[in-house]
Parts: structure tokens; sequence; C-alpha cells
């Protein structure tokens, strides 16, 4: 088995793709909504769409790009119902309030949690779900 890499090469980083040419408004919501500090930022031949957008969000890579049909080979676009993308922070109420505050959709409304977090759901303006979750103080 090869060992994995370590440091800024280590572990899994979602990639995330942003329909209707929508990308760079999908970066300006994540700084206002999860406090996303902008990496890189590499602008298409066509000078409109995003070929690539590296995000810091709470210490991790986030990676997204604007939907380019003619490189799919014919697959269909969109966010996946099932995925979810998780942020474990330090106060959820203040990161859940912010995130609502940029227009982020509660679809699970904070509550503690059995397994010991205040936890939810926004849904974000480009249709990507979001949970956020921290311990629950005291607990």
């Amino acid at each position: 088995m090869t060992e994995a890499p370590q440091g800024p090469a280590a572990g899994l980083t979602p990639h995330i793709c942003i329909r209707d040419g929508r990308a760079a408004e999908a970066v300006d919501f994540y700084v206002r909504a999860f406090g996303a500090q902008e990496q890189r930022r590499m602008t298409a031949d066509d000078g409109k769409r995003l070929l690539h957008a590296h995000l810091l969000i709470n210490g991790a890579s986030l990676m997204l790009n604007d939907d380019f049909p003619e490189m799919r080979g014919g697959r269909p676009s969109g966010a996946p119902e099932a995925m979810v993308l998780h942020l474990q922070v330090d106060d959820a109420d203040a990161w859940f309030a912010r995130a609502a505050a940029a227009g982020a959709q509660v679809t699970m409304p904070l509550a503690d949690m059995f397994w010991g977090d205040r936890y939810g759901h926004v849904t974000d303006p480009f249709g990507f779900t979001w949970s956020i979750g921290a311990a629950i103080k005291g607990g």
C-alpha cells in the first residue's frame, strides 16, 4: 500500500461545480456565509467563467469552478442531492446565523443532537447543502 501524502496535498478536498455561470457569485457568498478566504482564482479563456477557485473555509480547502457543458461529454450537471458538505466548527450558532444572514436557506434548524453536537443544515443559493456542527458546550 502506498503511503498517503502529508501536508497541503493530504486528505480529501471537495471540488464543486456551480451551474449557470455563477461561480464568482458563489465565491463571494462563501466569503460572507462561512468566512472563506480566497487562495486562488483562474478565469477561463472566455474571460467570464471561473476555471478554478480555491478557498479556505475553517482551515479546510474547497475548490470550485463554473460548469463547462462542452467538457462534460454529455453527462448532466447539477448538485448531487445525496451530498452534504460538513463544517465542524467552534460555535455552531454563530456559523449558522452568519450563513443564514448571507442568504442560505435553513433546511434543518440547529438542535442539540444525541451524538453530542449542536447540528443543523442550510442550503446555499447554488443548491448545495451544508451541515454545521459543534460540540455541545458543557456536554
